[in-house]
């Protein structure tokens, strides 16, 4: 099953939803890149006032470009540097309500307002990271963040990582 059409966002299952969406579009894959190509136009497919959907993957110390919807963006990141170099660094989520109020914010985008960024860690190791960005001023409410540390860990467990190589 594709997602074909879009989900209202108000609903209570919305992120239960995108879940089971993501479990049909990479389950099975085998191929990394198309499980992240499609995992993130899911989420660029399905969440309201987003600009950006991707993912960083760490390569040699840096978070390197990965699959993405949105405009271009940076190709690289050094760990500790804003808020997607934070977050993997910390290994934790990042939740930005203004981007403009965080020290170091990188700015690929003008448009971008605020940012999630969740870490991707496969068995205690960080792979890197998602990072989803809005042109709206505190976008992301605690529901988004449990939905798409959910979405996250989801996506961990099927994807195959060991196979992750660029």
């Amino acid at each position: 099953m594709y997602p074909t059409e879009k989900l209202d966002a108000t609903r209570p299952d919305f992120y239960a939803v995108i879940e089971q969406e993501l479990v049909h579009l990479v389950g099975f894959e085998t191929e990394w890149l198309a499980a992240l190509s499609n995992a993130a136009a899911l989420l660029r497919h399905q969440l309201d006032d987003i600009n950006w959907a991707g993912f960083y993957l760490l390569k040699n110390g840096l978070l390197v470009l990965g699959p993405f919807q949105g405009k271009p963006a940076c190709s690289a990141i050094v760990l500790g540097h804003g808020v997607c170099g934070a977050a993997a660094l910390r290994q934790e989520t990042i939740v930005v309500p203004d981007v403009h109020a965080f020290p170091g914010h990188i700015a690929c985008d003008d448009a971008s307002q605020s940012e999630i960024v969740v870490p991707i860690i496969y068995w205690g190791e960080l792979k890197g990271v998602l990072d989803i960005d809005s042109p709206k001023k505190n976008r992301f409410l605690p529901r988004d963040k449990a939905g798409i540390e959910a979405f996250v860990a989801v996506l961990t467990r099927l994807l195959p990582w060991e196979r992750v190589v660029f």
